[in-house]
C-alpha cells in the first residue's frame, strides 16, 4: 500500500512538472499561498492540489468591452507559476478575444460551442464596462452589443466574475459627462456579481477567486459590492509602508520636495488609501515584492478599487479618513479664510473700540487705586525714627 502511494506521488509529480513546468515542490508552495490568500485553515493547501492536478477543467468564457486590456496584460504578466501555463491548463480558457488565434466567424463559432458543451458549468469572465446608453450600440462583437452578450453569456454560466474596475462599476468610462452610458455587469444583469476591482486588478486575487471556485464549488464569501473579503475587506492605509510617517505628521507637500523624497506619507498629495479597500500595499504588483506599488514608488493611491473615488474624485483632493485620523496640531494643506461683511467689519470695529476703551479706564482706574494704597504709607515716617 505505501508503494502505491509513493507511486501516485510520484506520477502526481511528473503530471504537474509536464503540464506546469514547474516542480512539485514550487507546485505545492503555489497551493499553499493561494490558501493563505483566501483565509484558508492549515490543510487547505492539499485540497487545492487536489483540485487542480485531478478536477475536470473548468470552462471560462473572457469578454472584452469598453476596456484597455491592462486587467487582461497584468494577468499574463504575473509569475510562481506563469499565468500563461497556469490559466490555459488550470482552466479551459474557451473565449479570449485577446489571447485566442481564431478570429471572426471562428472565434464566435468557439463560444457558442463552448457554451453549449458546457452548459450550466462554465465561468463567465467579464472585461470592460458595458455601454447602455441607446440601446448599447457604442459596443458591438460580431454585430452583436455588450449588453446582449452578458446577458447571453451568463444565462447559463454557474459564476460570474467582473474583472477590473470597468467592469465593477464602470471605472474610467463611467466618468461623466459618460456620454456611452457606460455601467458594470451587475447593472447589465440587474443582480449582485463577484468583483476584482483595480486598473489594473491583481491578477493573484483573480487567481484566488477561481481557485476557490474550482477547489470548493463555489466562489469565496464577498461584501456588499462583490468584493472577495479576502482581498478587500481592509483599508489600504491599514499597511501601508508609510503609515508611520502619517502617525507621526510627516508629510510630502511637493512632489519632489524633502519630504516626498524621504518616503513621507503622501496622504497631503491627494493618497486616497485611507478611504480605499484594497491589498496592493501587502500583494504587490509584478512579482517583485510588496513594495511596487504606487504609494511604494512616490505616486499617491487614486482609489481605483472604490466606485465614487477612483476616477471620479479629483486625484489630489484630500482622502477622507475612515477610522483614523492626524492630530489637531498637524497644519493644514491650505488655511481657510473667511469673508467679512461691512456691516460686520462695522460691528466688529465697535465692540473693539468699546473694548479698548473699556482696557484704558479699567487701567486708569486701577492706577488710581494703586495711587490710593499707596500715598498714606508714603506718609508716614519709616520705623525707629521720628520725634
Amino acid at each position: 500500500m505505501g508503494e502505491t502511494f509513493l507511486e501516485d506521488v510520484a506520477a502526481s509529480a511528473v503530471t504537474i512538472e509536464r503540464r506546469l513546468g514547474v516542480s512539485r515542490r514550487e507546485f505545492m508552495q503555489f497551493c499553499a499561498a493561494t490558501a493563505a490568500t483566501l483565509g484558508l485553515p492549515a490543510g487547505a493547501e492539499a485540497q487545492i492540489a487536489k483540485a487542480v492536478e485531478r478536477a475536470q477543467r473548468p470552462s471560462v468564457i473572457w469578454l472584452h468591452f469598453q476596456e484597455c486590456t491592462g486587467c487582461t496584460e497584468s494577468l499574463l504578466r504575473a509569475e510562481h507559476p506563469t499565468l500563461e501555463k497556469l490559466i490555459l491548463d488550470v482552466i479551459s480558457l474557451d473565449y479570449h478575444e485577446t489571447l485566442m488565434a481564431a478570429a471572426g466567424h471562428q472565434a464566435e463559432a468557439a463560444r457558442k460551442a463552448a457554451m453549449k458543451a458546457h452548459k450550466g458549468k462554465y465561468v463567465l469572465v467579464v472585461e470592460g464596462a458595458i455601454p447602455m446608453r441607446d440601446n448599447g450600440i457604442y459596443c458591438k462583437v460580431g454585430g452583436h452589443t455588450a449588453m446582449d452578450l452578458t446577458r447571453e453569456c451568463a444565462a447559463d454560466a454557474a459564476a460570474v466574475i467582473a474583472i477590473g474596475s470597468c467592469a465593477s462599476w464602470g471605472g474610467m468610462p463611467s466618468t461623466d459627462p459618460n456620454p456611452t452610458g457606460a455601467s458594470s455587469v451587475g447593472q447589465v444583469l440587474g443582480k449582485p456579481v463577484v468583483t476584482i476591482p483595480g486598473c489594473p486588478p491583481n491578477p493573484y486575487n483573480f487567481l484566488a477567486t477561481v481557485v476557490h471556485f474550482l477547489t470548493f464549488g463555489s466562489l469565496p464569501a464577498v461584501d456588499e459590492l462583490g468584493r472577495p473579503k479576502v482581498a478587500y475587506g481592509r483599508i489600504v492605509h491599514e499597511h501601508c509602508e508609510r503609515r508611520a510617517h502619517f502617525d507621526a505628521g510627516r508629510f510630502a507637500l511637493e512632489f519632489g520636495d524633502d519630504g516626498h523624497r524621504k518616503g513621507y506619507c503622501l496622504y497631503k498629495l491627494g493618497c486616497k488609501g485611507p478611504e480605499t479597500h484594497a491589498n496592493c500595499s501587502t500583494i504587490g504588483f509584478g512579482d517583485v515584492g510588496e513594495s511596487n506599488w504606487p504609494v511604494a514608488c512616490g505616486h499617491p493611491c487614486i482609489g481605483c478599487t472604490e466606485k465614487g473615488i477612483g476616477f471620479a474624485k479629483p486625484i489630489h483632493a484630500v482622502a477622507q479618513l475612515k477610522g483614523m485620523s492626524p492630530p489637531a496640531t498637524y497644519p493644514r494643506i491650505v488655511e481657510q479664510q473667511g469673508q467679512t461683511s461691512f456691516a460686520a467689519a462695522a460691528a466688529l470695529a465697535a465692540i473693539a473700540g468699546a473694548a479698548a476703551g473699556a482696557t484704558a479706564m479699567l487701567a486708569r482706574n486701577l492706577g488710581k487705586s494703586d495711587a490710593g494704597q499707596e500715598s498714606p504709607k508714603a506718609s508716614e515716617p519709616p520705623r525707629g525714627q521720628g520725634g
